[in-house]
């Protein structure tokens, strides 16, 4: 009788610990569910893990100061080039991080001359705005303007240069310009013979494509490819498909070294650190401006001149019974001349708006078939710019619904799809 009762015991005992197991892994399972479900529905979210940490191209000097040893180097670079300090816990920018531009002056890099983009070096001119050559106050280095006189680097401001290197950081959307100077240098470093060195830093919207893909007659410097708004691809990745598809003037090929970010996939979630120009402030932004970013090509208002840059929208001429919602754009950092300066605007406010993982249509369908006037609506040669395609004009103006209209991508998005599997450095 003992052996049974001490059987009967060990029995018990097992079946309690499978089941708190099961619980356990129940609760797990559910836990897991809401942490991916608050991220987004339609990917699967990997956890970092504190050893795990993501490294950007940046960071790992190891790998990249031997390929500029005794080299004349020029930096194509801005406010968010910079090396991440791993003690960097205090919340200020000289604590958290030092400009890559800095560092490797101190580490004795020939540097030459920096290449400034759209916004500046420094990131605090307008959109759009003409940006002027000149001397960087604080390292007394000459300064390139690639969003003035010159988009793409003339032989002249090549010449004495061994290497170029890139580093900026993009937030992977069609219309956002630094792919295309990132082209515009990649075919001059071709045409004088000059290597560049890519440090690759993660794409916050690098978990999905969407969007209509750009007809090339439509080329301009918001969209130099035929690609999808939405690319979901790295500056590396998209360095390497540039070369491969022989997008470069008589199908030139860069010589390019492109440092990966190391424990990075394209489904691990991202928040920049820096705002990487002066009208993405935030993760919320930087999700809505797939989305939002459509109205650049419009006379609505997208937030700019305001706190809650690509976070809301709004125009005079929307009508206030429907949108409601209030705000009066004035001219402020990244925003001088704001659309509606200093007029009241109806629209919606969307910073508390849930969205991942896709580029939505139903705002500007909204604002569209909302505006009191729809002649005012559209500014069509910048939409096309932007849309990469004048079809999608048409289809809004015809009243086609957004499952109608994202059925007419589904031909772009397949082909791209396949054709972004060969570039990849990621999963």
């Amino acid at each position: 009788m003992g052996f049974n009762v001490f059987k009967n015991t060990v029995l018990l005992f097992v079946l309690v610990m499978i089941s708190c197991g099961s619980q356990s892994r129940e609760k797990d399972k559910r836990q897991i569910t809401k942490d991916r479900s608050a991220y987004s529905k339609d990917i699967k979210v990997h956890a970092i893990k504190k050893d795990k940490a993501i490294i950007v191209g940046a960071n790992q000097t190891e790998n990249y100061l031997p390929l500029l040893k005794g080299k004349r180097v020029g930096i194509v670079a801005n406010q968010t080039s910079v090396i991440f300090r791993k003690d960097g816990r205090e919340n200020t920018e000289d604590k958290r991080f030092t400009h890559l531009v800095d560092s490797l002056l101190s580490l004795k890099v020939d540097i030459r001359k920096v290449f400034a983009p759209e916004h500046g070096f420094r990131g605090n001119a307008d959109a759009g705005e003409h940006v002027e050559d000149g001397i960087d106050t604080k390292t007394k280095l000459p300064l390139v303007s690639l969003h003035g006189k010159y988009r793409k680097p003339i032989p002249k401001q090549l010449e004495n240069l061994d290497i170029v290197l890139f580093d900026i950081q993009d937030v992977g959307v069609r219309f956002y310009t630094y792919i295309s100077t990132l082209h515009n240098v990649m075919e001059a470093c071709a045409e004088a013979r000059i290597p560049v060195l890519i440090l690759d830093r993660p794409n916050p919207n690098g978990y999905y494509i969407d969007g209509p893909t750009l007809k090339i007659e439509n080329k301009s410097f918001l969209g130099m490819h035929p690609i999808p708004l939405v690319h979901g691809m790295t500056i590396g990745e998209y360095a390497h498909m540039i070369n491969g598809e022989q997008w470069l003037a008589n199908e030139q090929k860069c010589t390019i070294t492109v440092i990966k970010v190391e424990n990075y996939t394209h489904n691990t979630f991202y928040s920049l650190p820096i705002r990487p120009s002066p009208n993405l402030p935030n993760d919320q932004s930087i999700k809505l401006y797939p989305s939002l970013g459509l109205f650049e090509g419009t006379n609505v208002n997208a937030g700019r001149g305001t706190e809650f840059q690509f976070q809301r929208y709004g125009a005079p001429f929307l009508d206030k019974t429907v949108l409601s919602f209030s705000y009066t754009p004035i001219a402020n950092f990244g925003a001088k001349y704001p659309k509606h300066k200093n007029v009241v605007c109806y629209g919606e406010d969307l910073k508390s708006e849930n969205i991942n993982g896709v580029m939505t249509l139903k705002w500007i369908i909204k604002a569209y078939q909302n505006s009191t006037d729809k002649s005012l609506f559209f500014n069509t040669n910048n939409f096309t710019k932007h849309a990469g395609t004048k079809t999608l004009q048409q289809q809004i103006e015809s009243g086609l619904s957004e499952k109608e209209i994202k059925a007419t991508w589904k031909d772009g998005l397949e082909g791209f799809k396949k054709t972004r599997l060969k570039y990849l450095l990621y999963d």
